[in-house]
Parts: C-alpha cells; sequence; structure tokens
C-alpha cells in the first residue's frame, strides 16, 4: 500500500521551522551534521517508516503539481528504483549556466551522468541540445540507507556538488522521468529575480 503523508524537512534553521508551523505545514528538524538534502531525507526515513520517500526540493517554488502526480505514479510501477525528473534545454545561455545540473541520460531512461558543465558538449562548443535536472526525486528506504552510510562526499559528488552522483558512484542505478519546463531552481539572487517575475506572470493568467 502506498501510504501518502506531507512533511517539510529543515535544516537546524528556526526562522524556517517558524515559517512552516505559521503555514501549517508538519516540520522535522534535520541535523546540521547533514552532508546533503538526500542525507536529510535518509535521517528522516530513520524516524518515519515508509517504503518510498518524496523529496522536492525547497529551491523549486514553481514546481509543477502535475509533475508531483507523475512522480507519484512512476514511483508506484517502480518502488525499489530512485527516480528523478529532467527537462530539456532550448537556450544556450541556461545550458552554460554552471548552477543549472545538466544530465545525459541512456536510451533506456536511466541517468548516465549529471554535470554543471555544458553537457552534451561537441568540438565546435554550438549548443545542439540539452537536458537539464528538474529537483525531485523518489527514494526506496534502502538506498537511503546507502547513500547516507557513506560519511563523506563521493569525488564525482565533491567536484561537480552534485549529490546524487554519490548513488551513480556506489553503483546505483538512477531512473529518470521527463517533466515539464515549468520548474525554476532558485539558487542565485538574479532568480530570485525571474521567480517572482514567472510567479507574478502565472497569477495575472
Amino acid at each position: 500500500m502506498f501510504h501518502q503523508k506531507t512533511i517539510y524537512v529543515a535544516t537546524d534553521h528556526d526562522l524556517i521551522k517558524k515559517v512552516c508551523v505559521e503555514e501549517g505545514a508538519q516540520v522535522i528538524m534535520t541535523s546540521s551534521d547533514c552532508l546533503t538534502g538526500t542525507d536529510r531525507v535518509a535521517e528522516v526515513s530513520e524516524k518515519i517508516d515508509a517504503k518510498t520517500y518524496i523529496n522536492v526540493q525547497g529551491d523549486e517554488p514553481l514546481f509543477n503539481p502535475d509533475d508531483l502526480k507523475l512522480l507519484l505514479q512512476e514511483a508506484k510501477k517502480h518502488p525499489r528504483d530512485i527516480i528523478t525528473g529532467y527537462c530539456e534545454i532550448d537556450d544556450e545561455e541556461l545550458h552554460k549556466d554552471l548552477n543549472v545540473p545538466k544530465v545525459v541520460i541512456r536510451p533506456d531512461g536511466r541517468l548516465l551522468y549529471a554535470s554543471r558543465a555544458p553537457i552534451p558538449s561537441n568540438k565546435s562548443n554550438k549548443f545542439e541540445k540539452g537536458w537539464r535536472q528538474v529537483c525531485a526525486y523518489a527514494f526506496p528506504k534502502e538506498v537511503l540507507k546507502q547513500f547516507s552510510s557513506v560519511k563523506k562526499k563521493t569525488e564525482l559528488e565533491k567536484i561537480e556538488d552534485i549529490e546524487y552522483l554519490r548513488f551513480l558512484e556506489l553503483g546505483i542505478e538512477i531512473k529518470t522521468l521527463k517533466m515539464s519546463k515549468m520548474s525554476l531552481a532558485v539558487d542565485t539572487p538574479e532568480d530570485v529575480i525571474k521567480a517572482k517575475q514567472l510567479i507574478k506572470e502565472l497569477n495575472s493568467n
């Protein structure tokens, strides 16, 4: 049976907790020892028992609710798989943005690699096509245990600053799911301006 329970996983930052509680969200405070957001989800999995844990990262204010439904459906079909979202990149500037994790995917839908570099690339350095990650995941409980059992970042994870590369370095496959282009990760002050503008445009429609 697939039980759904919404929990907001916070850092040790009291202000985040205060805002969430005021908005009626359930909050679990995770320790400052966690290396990454996925380590935080793993810590929560030790307190709340479930087969699958869904993580939509807090820096995705425009995450499409329909994509969450797709992720839940896919997690039901493949309860033993890690699943993460991706979408096409149709803008060269976005493809070269080092704040945006780009992904390359095998023909069978499994993640081949992820990088902040503009991959795939070519000798002429001309943009042809690309894909970026949408920061939403489905995690089986067992793989979270494997992930968090590693007490320091793996080599590629540390170099790229992309936490889910740890799974690939541990030999754990990641299944990908195509999602909409609606999401926007907020990583810089400029991204905040973009997000506010997009929210304004959506509210005006």
